[in-house]
């Protein structure tokens, strides 16, 4: 479902299975561990210095384990290329085993001065703090669970306070690796190098709050080794999933272009249907129909006359449109009362793809749960709390569990919103993960857009789960694109929309049916 791109490698994995990676390279393939946490050091230090080449104070926080040992060694690559550097173990010392413990005593007689933090003299972390060009954090890594203990719940918050930027180690301390989870509090990062496995929670959920730039080094290991670890999911975005852009023939007409049917807009929600109309014409969609409230009908058409838009008061009044169509999109501002029930039921008995979100899904949480191939579900976190029935942040928490349990319960495919965005369906070996997006698409109606990108898609050939992920990729690249020219707080969806015709027009400019000059 998903390929690589130059920047950052197609395989996600957990922090169990880069532990196994790491494994199979000491073990099988016979890498010292040492000689490993030396390339990583090198190669975070090379990242410090490529993205603060001014930086002559270095504050490097190490803790327990081999990120603390990659930590040292960072510290004493720093101290060899004349900067100066401060070092406070977060972790005692005594403690450190193995590599970790080789990687102390090398920093040691490099010369790094060692200083203990306990978390009981706030002053030596403060002045260590204002005295950084750049902090590098070697604290937990991976190694984060459950709440954070002291010194590293004080140490992570006098980080953040002191608004110094940070370099991460693998994974900013306090970020759960695999669930993207912050259970207390995590260090936020400008720039997280990242070895071996790129892991799942640099890239969903919370993770892109804090991980900030994220940088991956395979540190030179056996392309061999990732046949013997599964990786639980797989990375995409604009670049990956462009190629799948459906291409026209020269005598194509609009019946060849599918026949989308949308079902939206109870009273005083016709902005909803509108957006996911709209979306799905100028995503290729060669007809496209929007039965809505009558009420919505003259602004409907006044905003886009190519659609062909339907008044209607009762569900049977919908079954003249089901019969045309080739696919659904049901639920943006259908309301949960008598229009909306009504319409569901005949929804139900499509037997092309639909895609329910918003209104339709939260009616489907109230009923028991069936099995059906043939939709796309849609849910945001909340959305998706409730068609499991339990409590939001237990979606949050793992949102990876939680789009498996949806796929189980309900079948076809599902889309779990949120940074990172998720999708997975019965016939894809693992997970999608979809890269991009902004801030900016926190606002109402982003949603409604994306069902009708998908919506459109799944109507011009694309099976259910690629319309899915490739359209969460077209969606992230417009917003990106929208966002240069109006920044987060002003970005609207029908931006998105407007940047729907240049993203997909680029694809097209290099990809002409034969005989088009």
């Amino acid at each position: 479902m998903c390929a690589a791109n130059a920047s950052l490698p197609e395989s996600l994995y957990a922090a169990d299975g880069v532990r196994a990676l790491d494994r199979c390279v000491i073990d099988d393939f016979g890498t010292p561990g040492f000689e490993l946490m030396q390339r990583a050091a090198r190669s975070a230090f090379r990242q410090l210095a490529r993205h603060w080449p001014d930086a002559r104070q270095v504050l490097v926080l190490c803790g327990a384990g081999n990120n603390g040992g990659d930590g040292y060694l960072v510290a004493a690559s720093a101290r060899r290329q004349g900067l100066s550097v401060r070092c406070l173990a977060v972790a005692d010392p005594a403690r450190l085993k193995g590599d970790a413990a080789t990687a102390h005593e090398s920093a040691r007689e490099a010369g790094v001065a060692i200083e203990r933090y306990d978390g009981s003299s706030p002053a030596l972390l403060g002045d260590a703090l204002a005295e950084a060009d750049v902090v590098v954090d070697a604290m937990l890594g991976t190694g984060i669970t459950g709440a954070l203990r002291s010194p590293f719940d004080q140490a992570i918050a006098a980080v953040r306070e002191s608004a110094r930027p940070v370099l991460a180690i693998d994974v900013p301390s306090g970020l759960d690796a695999t669930t993207g989870w912050i259970e207390t509090d995590a260090v936020s990062a400008a720039v997280t190098v990242t070895f071996i496995g790129l892991k799942t929670g640099l890239l969903t959920g919370q993770g892109p709050d804090v991980a900030g730039e994220v940088v991956f080094d395979d540190l030179g290991v056996d392309p061999a080794t990732y046949d013997r670890v599964p990786a639980v999911a797989c990375r995409a975005d604009w670049n990956t999933e462009a190629r799948h852009v459906p291409v026209r023939r020269r005598g194509a007409h609009k019946g060849d272009c599918g026949r989308l049917l949308v079902i939206a807009g109870e009273r005083g929600f016709g902005g909803a249907a509108l957006l996911a109309a709209e979306a799905a014409a100028r995503t290729g969609a060669g007809l496209v129909t929007l039965a809505t409230r009558p009420e919505h009908v003259s602004a409907a058409l006044s905003r886009c006359p190519s659609l062909m838009v339907h008044g209607l008061t009762h569900g049977n009044e919908l079954d003249a449109l089901l019969a045309k169509a080739d696919g659904i999109v049901f639920g943006p501002g259908a309301g949960q009362g008598a229009w909306g029930q009504q319409m569901l039921q005949r929804v139900m008995a499509f037997e092309g793809p639909v895609l329910m979100d918003a209104d339709a899904l939260n009616m489907l949480s109230s009923r028991a749960p069936g099995k059906h191939d043939n939709w796309i579900l849609t849910p945001h976190p909340g959305e998706a709390a409730r068609l499991l029935g339990v409590a939001n942040d237990r979606v949050s928490r793992d949102r990876m569990d939680a789009i498996a349990q949806l796929e189980q319960r309900y079948g076809g495919v599902v889309l779990l919103k949120g940074a990172g965005t998720l999708v997975l369906s019965g016939n894809m070996a693992r997970p999608a993960l979809v890269q991009g997006g902004n801030p900016g698409m926190a606002t109402g109606g982003m949603g409604d857009v994306l069902s009708g990108i998908i919506g459109s898609l799944a109507v011009q050939g694309l099976s259910p789960s690629r319309a899915a992920v490739m359209g969460a990729s077209l969606h992230a690249e417009a917003a990106d694109r929208a966002s240069l020219e109006k920044g987060f707080m002003g970005l609207l969806p029908m931006d998105l929309i407007d940047r729907l015709p240049s993203v997909l027009g680029e694809v097209e400019g290099v990809r002409r049916p034969p005989g088009d000059q």
